[in-house]
């Protein structure tokens, strides 16, 4: 069945979900608001929060042999399992660091000083994690950086804008999974069986920190060697990363004990909440899932099947949430058709987009419309050319600037109504204003000069 408008959560449904979070609707100190900046955070799933504070209260170390030490095993082999869940990966390590972008960094060293070759390919759409990593290595062992191209209709990057600069002494493709300020999904599909067709072992590393809330990993569809995970955009809790090394990225020289086996990652003790946070939100998007079918055991391949349902609620409910965005209700007119407002990078199908938003206005600056949204209650982010997360990516699609919105799934059409009023009411008011101003600035022009006494 295809939805290609998406489908909303049943009104019951909804306001379960809001519960589930905290501050959907208000911010820490009650005061009501709607945060539209989840590409830059993410709202907290409570049970995430609550896991983290129980488990990390803890005091017991891991790897000691008492029944807490043993507990705390578990809890950590479950989260590991988890990774894979959300991954569908069989196999390789899991690496729990204190960011994503440092896991990045890591991942990026090991293929870079250990696989032989002449250039490095990456797109200019990277975060800096990833394009910074790959053009560091590139120019300290002296391999060529090769960089596709956006394609600034769509706010992606073009399969064969990626694959043409692949040959056989590429050492590393590096290439996100979806854009953060357009939210133009990249074919990942397409991009590795073209890539593995002109170099067969060539190592791939996809940075998925962005799209992992909002639709499928497969990595048995996309068989890479390197991905990542930001759990605090994931519905989850700050201070860790998550990456996933395929079996023969693993065994790669890298920082290590020597008395780890060759494939181990982390470094130091564990912190079980990291794994039991991923727990925590495998187990809430497989509750979605188990709405929509029949409930599963919770183990290995039902815990996905459970898992990929309750992903593909959310991306349905999310591409309705866009659809409203772009084209407005009966109660309010879409961005697309409201006056002074520029929707940018606005191509493609909505299935082909994460529910992220790149708007401006005609008489209104970036930086003044987030802080005239965040007036109004409503949390959005600017991404400005003097930024270094959005230079790169901005030049490339030749804008100097946008409003980025991304709401979330636990978003619902009437928080999207409301943030379309408020946008609306701005785009009016400073219309207005501008029109006053030429006004004004066109009476003191016929007036000229008076004459002096």
């Amino acid at each position: 069945m295809h939805h290609d408008q998406g489908v909303l959560f049943p009104d019951s449904l909804m306001a379960e979900v809001k519960h589930r979070f905290h501050g959907v609707n208000h911010d820490f100190n009650g005061r009501e608001r709607l945060y539209f900046d989840n590409a830059g955070g993410s709202y907290r799933l409570k049970a995430a929060v609550e896991r983290l504070a129980r488990i990390d209260a803890i005091p017991d170390n891991a790897e000691r042999i008492h029944e807490v030490a043993a507990y705390l095993k578990q809890v950590q082999a479950a989260g590991t399992a988890d990774v894979r869940t959300i991954l569908n990966a069989q196999g390789g390590s899991v690496y729990a660091a204190l960011t994503a972008s440092g896991a990045m960094f890591d991942m990026v060293r090991a293929v870079a000083e250990n696989v032989p070759g002449s250039n490095m390919v990456t797109t200019a759409l990277e975060h800096p994690s990833s394009f910074d990593a790959t053009a560091l290595y590139a120019q300290r062992l002296g391999r060529e950086l090769r960089v596709a191209r956006s394609n600034p209709a769509t706010g992606g990057v073009d399969v064969d804008k990626i694959v043409r600069l692949v040959d056989q002494d590429t050492v590393l493709l590096n290439v996100i999974y979806a854009s953060n300020i357009s939210g133009a999904k990249l074919d990942v599909d397409e991009i590795v069986r073209q890539a593995r067709l002109v170099k067969p072992d060539l190592y791939i590393i996809v940075d998925a920190v962005q799209h992992a809330p909002h639709g499928l990993i497969d990595l048995q569809k996309t068989p890479v060697d390197g991905i990542n995970i930001a759990p605090y955009k994931f519905f989850g809790c700050r201070g860790s990363g998550i990456a996933w090394l395929s079996d023969r990225a693993s065994l790669l020289p890298h920082h290590k004990l020597n008395g780890k086996t060759p494939e181990f990652w982390d470094l130091g003790s564990s912190a079980p909440w990291q794994f039991a946070v991923v727990s925590e939100i495998v187990d809430y998007v497989c509750w979605l899932g188990g709405l929509s079918g029949p409930a599963a055991d919770g183990q290995g391949a039902a815990r996905r099947a459970l898992f990929e349902r309750g992903m593909e609620a959310i991306a349905l409910h999310e591409r309705a949430l866009l659809s409203r965005l772009l084209g407005g209700s009966a109660a309010v007119p879409g961005l697309r058709n409201m006056p002074h407002v520029k929707v940018f990078l606005d191509a493609g199908g909505l299935a082909s987009r994460d529910l992220i938003l790149a708007i401006g206005f005609d008489h209104l600056g970036h930086t003044q419309a987030v802080r005239e949204y965040e007036k109004r209650g409503v949390i959005v982010y600017e991404r400005v050319a003097s930024s270094l997360y959005s230079k790169r990516m901005l030049d490339s699609f030749g804008l100097d600037g946008a409003v980025r919105v991304s709401p979330l799934h636990c978003n619902s059409a009437g928080d999207i109504d409301q943030f379309l009023r408020v946008t609306q009411e701005l785009a009016e008011t400073w219309n207005r204003r501008a029109a006053q101003a030429d006004e004004d600035d066109f009476r003191s022009q016929c007036d000229g000069p008076q004459p002096s006494a």
